[in-house]
């Protein structure tokens, strides 16, 4: 069983249990899996211990798919680590009976031929298709991929009978089909076309979605072959044993031969062919290759490469050749460029760009930023294609993966120095390949803790701002304590370094690291990971010292958490702190009992302590006069908790309450000048105009009798403001007069001032 990774990535291959072989010399009796590049250079191999290995893919990320018959899926890396995870209960109780696996996916068949298909292998979420009954043997199937879909879900192509039936999550749609049974088939690689085998040895090409039939070729062998893959999009590639078939769109064909067993690799612009002792390249030549090396062509890039070769012997062809396609020119140093890059060998990529540099030199203005871009595109192909890394990627392979993915394979396969090399090259960020690096040589190395720190940060050293927080949880997660601590001191984000000491359990190192951050949330995130963990106690000792710990938890627990608070106060002994708590929580109270209680509770504390005498006093007056509000509502019948001293004596006074008013007065010892306003201002509220007088006559008013007029005039009581005019001061007399519209009385008064301005 072999499967081969697209864009020349890596091949892996187990033995196939339904078969008997002759075991090699130091070949291990127990089923392996071995991975290797198409050099032949083995990667990995894994010993096998689960149950029969029913398919072998790869992810679009080069991770080996491995899916057994009890419905399990292992995702290998390159270097042996696996995640798994199952397709559910039906996969596990029927079986698996075979599996097609694309790079975003997989659909598995069980033993009752229900189809379970999962499209996120980062996400695996295994769902049932459509139920599929059959009323004939199945023949063979095939998966349409997401991407290549209308509805945007992955299809099954079933063949049985001499028909087809399109599967989906919801229903199975018949095509009504006669040309089966189909005994292969295969989607290609843009997902437009499908190519059947059918019984009696015809090749047919048709669109997936039925409706168009591109070709059709006989074979004249009844027999299915081993393979049916596409090359690319252009041809069908068929392979019986020693026979390889090429077969056209158009019903042309060619066919190799070899005498080793081969497996081929379908790629989007070709498929690799893998014996025992090569990889080759199949594929239709690119047409700007064709322009120029086709025996007799004209075409203007051939004939540019060959006026090179007649100016480097000194021809004086080589300017009959310019002058001739002068007019195509540009158009045949572009087709030089774009050849080259098509080219694996070092030669013929040399010759195609001088060729290119050669036709440049007669064009004005030509934009050499495409022979550039080739130049390095074609020495970063050269590279990974070397037979110690080998990946034989091609030019439209390159410019499909991109850069950045390229750079990605390289780090899977710890090929580090290449990777950078290659982004410094393209001008890329190297940080990614650093931390990889940085990663597997924690993993990897027998050095000691600070040889390997110093090791590290000596790389990294040149890249500022590199986080090392994944570096870190690498150490950690190898057990390496001690150097992920190390590391993280290096690290530049606080936001990054916190919560990995965190999940590390260096708690202090991470309230640290938080407050020397200034960032306040990452203080709080520490805070509450402590209060969780500890007990209060040790929780309070942690962030004692710590003066920032403890301003954020006192402002989260006078918003959140009062009890905390108390308990932090208490143990920090801060007592008059814990007083004002309790003080706050007393008038918060609703049950005035329970408000009273806590007000003792606090003015007990206050009294302990002479610089508190203000504060205990307060609450003791305040104690005192929550009990008389208590009094006065239940003789009164009226709501009096919660109001002020004056509140208090206003309200007894609009009641009728004159002799508690001034019992309270008496007890609280407020000043006559603000109980005189007070009592006034009540008694004009409710029109208590007789005992309004009965006060001005008590006993010389503190505060003057000017504040009588005005309140009479705010409440339009002219009579009674008229009262108490004569006993305020005579310069202000005419004025207050003239407020109440009294003008005669105005103008004696200013006659009696001797007032002339008053008098005009």
């Amino acid at each position: 069983m072999i499967s081969g990774a697209p864009y020349g990535g890596p091949i892996a291959m187990i033995r196939d249990d339904k078969k008997v072989l002759l075991l090699q010399k130091q070949q291990p009796i127990k089923p392996t899996i071995y991975m290797y590049t198409s050099a032949g250079k083995l990667i990995e191999q894994i010993q096998w211990d689960k149950g029969r290995i029913v398919a072998l893919g790869w992810t679009d990320q080069e991770q080996l798919v491995v899916v057994t018959d009890d419905g399990s899926v292992r995702l290998y890396t390159l270097h042996g680590h696996y995640t798994q995870f199952s397709l559910g209960k039906d996969a596990k109780n029927d079986g698996i009976i075979d599996c097609q696996i694309w790079g975003g996916g997989l659909v598995a068949m069980t033993g009752k031929y229900q189809l379970i298909s999962l499209t996120n292998f980062e996400e695996p979420q295994p769902k049932m298709m459509a139920e599929l009954k059959l009323d004939e043997p199945l023949h063979s199937w095939t998966v349409v991929p997401p991407q290549f879909t209308l509805s945007r879900h992955v299809e099954v192509l079933i063949a049985t009978g001499s028909t087809i039936l399109v599967v989906d999550s919801k229903e199975v749609t018949d095509q009504h089909l006669n040309q089966g049974p189909f005994t292969k088939m295969v989607v290609s690689p843009n997902g437009k076309f499908l190519a059947l085998f059918t019984s009696d040895g015809k090749l047919w090409v048709v669109s997936t979605d039925f409706q168009k039939n591109l070709s059709e070729y006989s074979t004249k062998s009844k027999i299915a072959p081993q393979q049916l893959v596409w090359c690319g999009t252009d041809s069908v590639v068929l392979y019986w044993d020693k026979i390889v078939l090429m077969v056209g769109p158009f019903g042309d064909w060619i066919k190799y031969t070899y005498e080793d067993p081969i497996y081929l690799a379908s790629e989007i612009d070709g498929v690799r062919i893998i014996s025992n002792d090569k990889c080759e390249l199949l594929q239709k030549v690119p047409a700007s290759t064709e322009k120029i090396f086709k025996i007799g062509s004209t075409d203007p890039p051939a004939m540019l490469f060959d006026a090179l070769d007649h100016y480097e012997r000194k021809s004086p062809k080589a300017d009959e050749n310019i002058r001739s396609i002068k007019a195509e020119l540009i158009d045949a140093v572009d087709s030089c460029i774009e050849a080259a890059g098509f080219e694996f060998s070092h030669y013929y990529q040399r010759a195609l760009l001088k060729a290119a540099s050669f036709g440049k030199c007669f064009l004005d203005n030509y934009n050499a930023n495409e022979f550039v871009d080739m130049s390095q595109t074609i020495r970063v192909l050269n590279a990974v294609r070397y037979y110690d890394i080998g990946i034989p990627l091609t030019y439209a392979q390159y410019k499909r993966l991109s850069p950045d993915v390229l750079i990605d394979r390289l780090i899977n396969r710890n090929n580090h120095l290449l990777a950078i090399r290659i982004a410094e090259y393209l001008k890329l960020r190297t940080d990614k390949i650093l931390i990889h690096w940085a990663c597997e040589k924690i993993k990897s190395s027998t050095e000691d803790e600070e040889a390997i720190c110093r090791t590290i940060v000596d790389k990294l050293a040149k890249k500022p701002g590199l986080s090392y927080a994944e570096i870190a949880k690498t150490a950690h997660d190898a057990g390496q304590t001690r150097l992920a601590t190390k590391l993280l001191d290096y690290e530049p984000r606080a936001a990054d370094q916190v919560p990995l000491l965190i999940s590390m359990q260096e708690d202090e190192t991470a309230l640290i690291k938080a407050i020397e951050s200034g960032d306040t949330d990452l203080v709080y995130l520490v805070i509450f990971h402590l209060k969780r963990k500890l007990p209060l106690g040790e929780f309070f000792r942690m962030i004692n010292n710590k003066p920032m710990a403890c301003n954020l938890l006192e402002v989260y627990c006078k918003e959140q958490d009062t009890e905390l608070l108390k308990d932090f106060y208490y143990q920090d002994d801060r007592r008059i702190d814990s007083a004002n708590v309790v003080l706050s929580e007393g008038f918060a109270e609703l049950d005035i009992a329970e408000r009273i209680k806590k007000l003792k509770i606090a003015g007990k504390i206050y009294s302990d302590h002479r610089e508190q005498a203000f504060e205990a006093k307060a609450v003791d007056e305040a104690v005192k006069l929550l009990q008389l509000q208590l009094t006065l509502e239940k003789d009164t019948q009226q709501s009096f908790t919660g109001l002020s001293t004056s509140e208090t004596i206003y309200k007894c006074t609009t009641l009728g309450q004159h002799n508690k008013a001034s019992k309270i007065k008496t007890d609280f010892k407020i000043p006559d000048k603000r109980f005189w306003w007070v009592k006034l201002r009540a008694l004009v509220e409710v029109r208590d105009w007789e005992n309004l007088e009965k006060l001005s006559k008590s006993k010389k008013s503190p505060i003057g009798y000017e504040p009588f007029v005005e309140e009479c005039i705010k409440a339009r009581q002219y009579q009674e403001a008229s009262k108490y005019i004569l006993k305020c001061d005579p310069p202000v007399r005419p004025m207050l007069f003239v407020k109440i519209g009294a003008f005669k009385e105005a103008g004696e008064q200013a006659y009696l001032n001797k007032d002339v301005e008053g008098l005009r």
